[in-house]
């Protein structure tokens, strides 16, 4: 019986994550998360070393202790202080008015302190920063949403046609899907949403800053209504753009 498949199981029910969520967060397949929760594999030890740092458990925890029968011992006191912990993680809030400023302050300390700060306890324990955009570019997410990212801190574990806050130097802050280009490693594509905005390319070397779009956080009754004809629209465009992209790419 693997106690470390269970352990798996447990934690991922306890954020509400599903198989595929948690095994995109693990960097494999969702069958393979499948096959360590129901006991017909054993986990590899640098998956059990990921889980230990995302959830902070001892190696000897996952593999020994069966926490889903904790009760008043020392998982539960864990988490009760990654709550604490993930509480009192302030997220800086990059207005519009302040995006040009972060460009020259992004890692001064001074600067980053003058920003306003919020918290978001669902959030997993990580490094996050907010920016508010403007502009229909992103559209059906409206002008002045606020994208909170989580810090990537390298550009090879950005994933494509997924959504980032680029941070530039000819650019500055875009929020726009990324595309890889598997041609040149120089270059990222970056892709609005909004089909009458083109694609265009940015340089590696041109990029400060990159996070990974986490929640998106807009006001009450600003999001554009859509029926269906449009949204089936959007999708047709945008997958004619991929898919060009992906030939000038390969």
């Amino acid at each position: 019986m693997s106690i470390a498949g269970q352990n798996l199981k447990y934690l991922r029910k306890l954020r509400g994550w599903t198989q595929e969520e948690f095994a995109g967060k693990l960097g494999i397949k969702r069958s393979l998360l499948g096959a360590y929760e129901e006991e017909r594999a054993e986990p590899r030890l640098e998956v059990l070393e990921t889980v230990s740092d995302m959830f902070k458990l001892t190696l000897d925890e996952l593999l020994r202790k069966e926490l889903s029968d904790s009760k008043g011992g020392s998982y539960i006191s864990k988490r009760r202080a990654q709550k604490l912990i993930a509480a009192s993680t302030d997220i800086q809030l990059v207005p519009v008015k302040a995006a040009a400023g972060y460009l020259a302050g992004y890692a001064d300390p001074e600067f980053l302190d003058e920003l306003n700060t919020f918290t978001l306890p669902m959030l997993a324990p990580g490094t996050y920063r907010a920016f508010e955009i403007v502009g229909d570019s992103m559209l059906p997410t409206p002008s002045g949403s606020v994208i909170v990212g989580e810090k990537v801190d390298d550009l090879e574990e950005i994933k494509s046609n997924q959504t980032y806050v680029v941070v530039s130097r000819n650019e500055g802050i875009v929020y726009k899907r990324v595309m890889k280009n598997n041609k040149t490693k120089s270059k990222l594509t970056l892709i609005s949403d909004n089909t009458a905005y083109q694609p265009y390319n940015v340089n590696s070397d041109d990029i400060i800053e990159v996070w990974k779009a986490q929640m998106i956080i807009s006001k009450a009754n600003t999001q554009q209504r859509w029926d269906v004809n449009q949204l089936a629209n959007l999708v047709t465009n945008l997958q004619e753009q991929v898919s060009t992209l992906k030939k000038k790419m390969n």
